[in-house]
């Protein structure tokens, strides 16, 4: 029975459930009605969750959410759970919290739940994923520690949250690139569609700086990566090349292991032989640990 207890929840009814619950919470508060199960608690009483994923609060949000609950109040109520000392831990709206404090407001609506830890992580991921100004590194974060946490599946997210297939898998190949690049995306200095045109880059860190200082679109991105590669090619020229290009499958399946463990994958098949290579790249030592726990548990 223990083993039982232990063993991590998938995404299923009870979680599909309880964020429609807050949707439809929410829609109550707009419309001016009483939210089914929802209570004042003294905002002092709310403490945040010290393993929220999101850690960083855009200062100029929270001054317009702010604004916002000044004039009209906490619309939407916020997940919380029961802790020690008549105190409520945050599970969802910690940025509803701090904008709530700063508008002064002395108490503030809650929808209380008993979850436990694996619960609550998992609904604080998902809660952040769901929101709209999330930037690209962030989103695929949470969908990386979605699949690390509680084994999930792209096929799996895509249904519970109601993104396709593709979406997650493109998302989750930005955590491929280096590091540097990764916190350009961040700071919005690059966007999406930069970020996915540096992935089959020989040297995405630099193309990425070259980037930023000219200003340069997605498409002209696109063009300074294939110059690139044709420039590498010809410098490379000395070096044996395949007989023949890398067939549709072996790309698909290369694109799918990439997307999968959130790193570059390359597959390198010896033509007419059933022996090959497969090199996976990794931008840290994080993505390395990553990588051989991955392997060990396989």
């Amino acid at each position: 029975m223990m083993e039982k207890n232990k063993k991590p929840r998938g995404l299923g009814r009870g979680l599909s459930a309880l964020m429609a619950d807050v949707t439809a919470e929410g829609d109550a508060a707009r419309d001016g009605g009483a939210g089914r199960g929802e209570t004042l608690v003294p905002i002092e009483r709310l403490v945040a969750n010290p393993k929220q994923p999101r850690r960083r609060f855009a200062q100029a949000d929270l001054d317009d959410l702010t604004r916002s609950i000044r004039e009209k109040g906490v619309l939407q109520p916020l997940i919380v759970r029961p802790v020690a000392g008549d105190n409520y831990e945050i599970v969802a709206g910690e940025r509803r919290w701090r904008a709530a404090q700063a508008a002064q407001l002395h108490e503030i609506p809650v929808l209380v739940r008993e979850l436990d830890d694996v619960e609550v992580l998992e609904v604080a991921i998902i809660e952040n994923i769901q929101r709209a100004d999330l930037n690209a590194i962030e989103e695929a974060a949470g969908y990386r520690q979605l699949m690390d946490s509680f084994g999930h599946t792209q096929e799996r997210l895509a249904e519970a949250l109601g993104k396709s297939r593709s979406h997650i898998a493109n998302l989750m190949r930005l955590l491929s690139l280096p590091e540097d690049v990764q916190e350009h995306l961040r700071e919005g200095a690059l966007s999406a569609g930069h970020a996915r045109a540096l992935i089959t880059a020989t040297n995405p860190s630099e193309l990425a700086r070259t980037i930023i200082r000219g200003g340069l679109s997605v498409r002209a991105t696109e063009a300074l990566v294939k110059k690139e590669a044709r420039s590498a090619g010809q410098a490379g020229a000395t070096r044996p090349r395949p007989a023949v290009e890398k067939d549709a499958d072996t790309k698909a399946l290369e694109s799918d292991l990439s997307a999968g463990l959130g790193m570059k994958v390359r597959i390198q098949h010896k033509p007419n032989q059933e022996t090959g290579e497969l090199v996976v790249r990794y931008g840290s030592l994080d993505e390395l640990d990553t990588l051989c726990r991955l392997l060990s548990a396989s």
